[in-house]
């Protein structure tokens, strides 16, 4: 696993991600190593993607990849220092996929994901992310652990 010299952390926005990526910036601090910063905006469901008045879905789509690269810039801007070597992406597709992918793809040495500290239902209906890079991935995960919000 050693030397670390590259680094892939996704965020998705959240307090529990942007713990995440504080701990990877950290990293790349202590190992000069390159920080990757990824965010997956995921297709919308059929189900509520049903065409409405005025509703157009890949006008849509197209306004939530700008809106998150923007975001995506400002993490970057506000959180992670100038000093650092990093690259940002914003992908599309479902999240535990594209970032799987992204890790191979770049041959990143360690992938850095947070967990959102669900556990009954909301796990049940929204999955975990973090639990499926973990089974995929080809390359060592830290899981940084969000605050329980059952």
């Amino acid at each position: 696993m050693l030397p670390i010299r590259k680094i892939l952390c996704p965020t998705d926005f959240s307090e529990p991600s942007l713990k995440g990526v504080a701990t990877a910036e950290e990293m790349a601090k202590h190992f000069g190593a390159e920080l990757l910063l990824v965010t997956v905006v995921a297709p919308i469901h059929p189900a509520v993607a049903a065409e409405s008045a005025g509703y157009m879905r890949e006008e849509f789509e197209k306004e939530m990849m700008r809106n998150a690269t923007e975001s995506l810039k400002q993490i970057v801007a506000e959180k992670i220092a100038a000093d650092i070597n990093k690259r940002q992406f914003v992908v599309y597709g479902s999240p535990a996929d594209e970032i799987v992918a992204l890790a191979k793809k770049e041959g990143v040495d360690l992938l850095v994901i947070a967990t959102h500290g669900w556990t009954g239902w909301r796990r049940f209906v929204f999955g975990s992310v973090a639990e499926k890079v973990i089974r995929l991935a080809t390359c060592p995960v830290l899981t940084v652990i969000g605050p329980a919000a059952d």
